[in-house]
């Protein structure tokens, strides 16, 4: 039988490898300004057309490449960083494989320019699939200019499963974001199709924070620092109030290489444990800085992930420093017993001259089982002060407890209920049926076999999702135009998110368009909508749809309804009047689900007379 292991073509082994390191147009970006930070450059500029899949250009002023390192650079595992196995543990560059250029070069149609501050002249090279087709001198500025065009042009499988452009374009500012906070000190700038969509000054991590996501960051922050053997921690964290749906605001650095981490996460989450609402999470942007030798970071191609030789303690200082900052900022409640500023402090003592005792006065008339003199609403009460005063007591007080002894009675039945689908035909008519509102939170309403019990919020989900959904098919959705029409700016990924939602979304009944950099003006809002600020409005809309996709992994159709009818319905804690509850009780049961809640909960729990009798007979 012949050998049948063999060396596999150097022109396989690349695209191989370039199927690990390159996987969308976001990952040649991520490793070209990775390399332009490892140059020393202070000024790199990206552009790029059609989200990265016809051009990527990365323009850098760094230390630049001779001839030889220009052209060695292509080569697999050749690289600059490291030079034995040693050095794996000590390693403070972003990049070390020497995969990268190899493995863009293996699947692009390649141009590097290339100059030291030393050399007259540059070094011009092209490379198709891993081919050098020229290497020349040229005239070219100081550093490194790289062009990536036509990516993935000889695998056009590859190129068939990437998203469409603004998907690719959110990767990219993905990937952008995270260097340029890393490096606060480089200027940054990116333009996309001949339009500039970043343009980052070199300044502090706070100002680069808020020139990335937006001036109104600037009141979320909190910094956090904290110096230890073991660790150095700098950074921020957002306060409660601003937490938002996603994860997408959460950035770890080890060493400035971002990387993420479920532990080290929990770690922050913990520290905001009791703070944040339910199903928030808060914005972060952390810096550790750590011996190389005790961590390892060649763990994956893409080097997000790594090992720590004491990750325990790592968790424990990351959430001890968090929580500190909080309450050092006043976001959590502290005690100071050693504080000047006391109670004893602040209370001076009147002379004993000026200190007068007081006086009761009462009515010595009133009688308070005299019906004829019962109080009421505006019934003048006497004031220890002698003041005659209206009394907040309301009107119907005595049947109070009447009422509460019934509310009880209710709750105590809806412990062991079993939830059965309701037949429409023991819905009694409008006109017939007695609703109650329970803790404004439920619809209790009688029907022919018992009672039924609805959850407002989850019914009017219901009703808002089904409708949303017909409006999508249908391109039937009635606009409320606004009396003055808002600008909203939002941070670029989201203004990208909204460029490729805006069709459906204008098909729900929204009066959008594009107003400058990341900037909309809403005219008019769904009509169903008209319990917030157009701000508010697009902002949950958006955090609604990537944590839909993120978790459930819904159609685009899909996850923008359920968001628009979370963020629309009618909260619980809501007081409703009766024509509401009629109106809601109508519309859930036209549904075409109307027992099922968007989270897959039950909307509607009956009750029978028959339960109710086993529960008080005898």
């Amino acid at each position: 039988m012949s050998d049948i292991i063999q060396l596999l073509p150097d022109a396989v082994a690349n695209q191989i490898a370039a199927g690990e390191v390159v996987q969308r147009p976001a990952s040649a970006v991520k490793e070209l300004i990775e390399n332009a930070i490892d140059a020393g450059a202070d000024k790199i500029q990206l552009i790029f057309k059609d989200a990265g899949k016809s051009l990527i250009q990365v323009i850098d002023n760094g230390c630049g490449m001779s001839l030889t390192d220009a052209r060695m650079s292509f080569e697999r595992h050749a690289t600059s960083k490291i030079r034995k196995a040693e050095d794996l543990f000590a390693i403070r560059t972003m990049g070390f494989r020497g995969e990268a250029m190899a493995s863009i070069a293996a699947i692009a149609q390649v141009e590097l320019k290339t100059r030291r501050h030393e050399d007259e002249l540059g070094t011009c090279i092209i490379i198709e699939g891993s081919e050098v087709l020229s290497q020349e001198a040229c005239s070219s500025n100081t550093g490194t200019s790289i062009s990536v065009k036509n990516l993935f042009y000889n695998t056009p499988a590859r190129r068939n499963f990437l998203k469409s452009n603004p998907v690719e374009m959110r990767h990219i500012i993905d990937e952008f974001q995270r260097v340029a906070l890393a490096n606060p000190q480089v200027f940054f700038s990116m333009h996309h199709d001949g339009q500039e969509v970043y343009h980052l000054p070199a300044s502090t991590l706070k100002q680069r924070i808020i020139h990335l996501f937006g001036n109104n960051y600037n009141e979320r922050l909190v910094p956090v620092e904290e110096d230890t053997s073991v660790i150095k921690l700098r950074g921020f964290v957002g306060k409660p109030e601003y937490a938002r749906k996603t994860r997408g605001e959460q950035f770890f650095f080890v060493n400035n290489r971002f990387i993420r981490d479920a532990y080290l996460n929990h770690a922050v989450l913990m520290a905001f444990k009791e703070l944040l609402p339910e199903d928030t999470y808060p914005l972060y942007v952390l810096f550790i800085e750590i011996d190389p030798a005790k961590i390892d970071i060649n763990v994956h191609p893409t080097k997000t992930e790594i090992k720590y030789q004491d990750e325990q303690t790592i968790y424990a200082i990351i959430r001890s420093a968090v929580k500190r900052s909080l309450g050092r900022y006043n976001i959590t409640p502290s005690l100071d017993f050693d504080q000047e500023n006391s109670i004893e402090h602040l209370v001076t003592p009147k002379p004993f001259e000026e200190i007068v005792a007081p006086t009761i006065t009462f009515n010595p008339d009133f009688n308070p089982f005299d019906s004829d003199k019962a109080i009421t609403r505006d019934t003048p009460v006497l004031r220890s002060n002698g003041d005659y005063r209206s009394s907040p007591i309301p009107q119907n007080w005595d049947t109070l407890y009447e009422i509460s002894r019934k509310e009880v009675t209710i709750q105590q039945q809806m412990h062991s209920e079993k939830s059965i689908e309701v037949d429409e035909q023991e819905i009694n008519k409008p006109s017939e049926r007695q609703l109650f509102q329970i803790q404004n939170r439920f619809i209790l309403s009688q029907i022919k076999s018992g009672f039924m019990l609805i959850g407002q919020q989850a019914a009017h989900e219901r009703i808002l999702y089904e409708r949303f959904l017909q409006q999508l098919q249908n391109h039937s959705g009635v606009s409320q135009q606004s009396l003055f029409p808002q600008s909203v700016t939002l941070n670029s990924s989201d203004f990208e998110l909204l460029k490729e939602l805006l069709p459906d979304i204008k098909a729900l009944g929204f009066d959008i368009r594009e107003f400058g950099k990341n900037t909309v003006v809403v005219e008019g809002i769904p009509a169903d909508l008209n319990n917030a600020s157009e701000n508010e409005i697009l902002e949950q809309l958006l955090e609604g749809f990537k944590n839909n996709q993120a978790i459930l992994r819904l159609d685009k159709r899909d996850s923008l309804a359920r968001s628009l009818a979370r963020n629309g319905a009618i909260k619980a804690g809501t007081r409703m009047s009766l024509e509401e509850m009629n109106l809601l009780i109508d519309q859930l049961f036209a549904c075409q689900m109307p027992n099922v809640a968007l989270n897959g909960k039950l909307v509607i729990t009956t009750f029978t007379l028959n339960e109710l009798l086993e529960r008080f007979d005898k």
